[in-house]
C-alpha cells in the first residue's frame, strides 16, 4: 500500500461544483442538491482502502449524529476501476448499505471532482470551504 500525504483546498475555497452518479440510487445529483443547511463534509473514500475500512463505523454515526444539526455529508469514490475493480459502482452501493451510509455514495469515473479539489489519498476530508 502506497502512502501519499493528503492534501486540502485552502481555508475559505469556494468548493468546485459537480454532477455525479449516487452509487445507491443511480441518480445524478450534484452539489446544490445534497449539500447540507449550514455546512458539507465531503469525503473522497473507496472500498478498498483499509483506512476508510478503519473509519467507516464512525463516518456513519458521525454524519447522523450531525445531518439532523443542518450538516451534510457527501462521499465519492474516484478510483479506477480496471485497476481496482472492487471500488465499481455496484460494490459501493453494497458498502453504502452494509455500514447504513445516510449520505450520497458518488461516482467519479473521470477523477475530474477529486482533481479539482486536489484529493490525493483516502480517507480526505474536505472541511472548510465555501458552497
Amino acid at each position: 500500500m502506497a502512502r501519499t500525504a493528503s492534501k486540502m483546498l485552502p481555508l475559505g475555497t469556494r468548493a468546485p461544483e459537480f454532477s455525479l452518479m449516487d452509487s445507491v440510487t443511480e441518480k445524478t445529483v450534484n452539489l446544490q442538491t445534497v449539500k447540507g443547511e449550514k455546512g458539507t463534509v465531503i469525503m473522497f473514500i473507496c472500498n478498498h482502502c483499509p483506512f476508510v475500512k478503519h473509519v467507516n463505523e464512525e463516518i456513519s454515526k458521525m454524519a447522523k449524529g450531525y445531518q439532523p444539526e443542518g450538516i451534510g455529508f457527501i462521499a465519492i469514490s474516484s478510483n479506477d476501476v480496471a485497476n481496482y475493480p472492487q471500488d465499481a459502482p455496484h460494490l459501493m452501493k453494497q458498502v453504502a448499505e452494509q455500514e447504513d451510509y445516510t449520505f450520497p455514495y458518488l461516482y467519479d469515473s473521470t477523477q475530474e471532482v477529486a482533481k479539482n479539489y486536489d484529493a490525493a489519498c483516502t480517507p480526505i476530508s474536505i472541511y472548510s470551504i465555501r458552497i
